[in-house]
């Protein structure tokens, strides 16, 4: 299965939605908020948000680097992400290192500021050359918008006594998707039916294979769910036995696939 199309001007659109809820958010909690540890092992809410502002100010320079290489798929370029987490959590928590909540903030307004900036001249180039790798202009603004999108969940739990970040319904549609396309590409075949409501449905995993009616293995699950499946934030084995993933049919087992980033 080939993986949707995104339009970069939306998928830039809903990069900048989220950015925005994000700083919003953060600028409503007191400075203790900050230095408590977040929902990710070893990371501050601090040094968290300095990821996400790294993950921002990434999105001129890259924009700005045409390349002649065949881009590669979003599912080849996360699946890179688990090799690089222990120095990228380094780098990041050494950029916060010695900084107060109102410095980190900022910085991450304007790196927002510049990315919208990029985003109003989108290059007209087959392939950018990201950090890891080579992608579509497009395919990269939707790798921005699953960063932006797991992370405001990630500062959600970091605080659970706080109402959570917002999603953006533009950047959650784009990741649940994308996330699902990963899997149908990873997991090829027409035996079980992944659906994600509103947003998503796609077949994937070997095995018989139905061509009408209700599929013999389905999963349903909500968007939120999903994501924080597809990027190790939920256990399959936990969630398939709770109320938010019905899995029905002896292939019903997404466990051998998950995480995918």
């Amino acid at each position: 299965m080939a993986a949707r199309r995104v339009d970069p001007g939306r998928a830039g659109e809903a990069v900048l939605a989220q950015a925005d809820l994000i700083a919003g958010w953060l600028s409503g909690q007191p400075p203790s908020a900050w230095r408590k540890p977040s929902a990710l092992p070893g990371w501050t809410v601090a040094e968290l948000t300095a990821h996400i502002a790294m993950s921002l100010r990434n999105v001129p320079a890259t924009l700005g680097e045409p390349t002649g290489d065949r881009p590669c798929s979003v599912g080849d370029y996360v699946s890179g992400y688990a090799a690089a987490a222990d120095e990228i959590r380094r780098r990041d928590i050494e950029g916060a290192s010695g900084r107060a909540p109102d410095e980190i903030l900022a910085d991450l307004y304007e790196q927002r500021r510049a990315a919208a900036a990029a985003l109003g001249d989108l290059p007209r180039t087959r392939a950018v050359r990201a950090p890891r790798g080579p992608l579509t202009p497009a395919d990269y603004l939707v790798t921005r918008a699953i960063e932006l999108v797991v992370h405001a969940d990630d500062l959600s739990r970091s605080l659970p006594d706080t109402a959570p970040v917002e999603l953006d319904r533009a950047a959650l549609r784009i990741v649940t998707q994308a996330l699902a396309d990963v899997l149908a590409v990873r997991a090829p075949g027409r035996s079980l039916e992944l659906r994600v409501p509103p947003y998503a449905a796609v077949q994937a995993v070997e095995g018989p294979r139905h061509t009408r009616g209700t599929p013999p293995n389905v999963v349903e699950t909500d968007p939120l769910t999903w994501v924080r499946l597809a990027a190790g934030r939920l256990r399959w084995t936990d969630a398939s036995k709770g109320a938010s993933v019905h899995a029905s049919g002896e292939r019903a087992d997404l466990a051998p696939w998950l995480p995918l980033l």
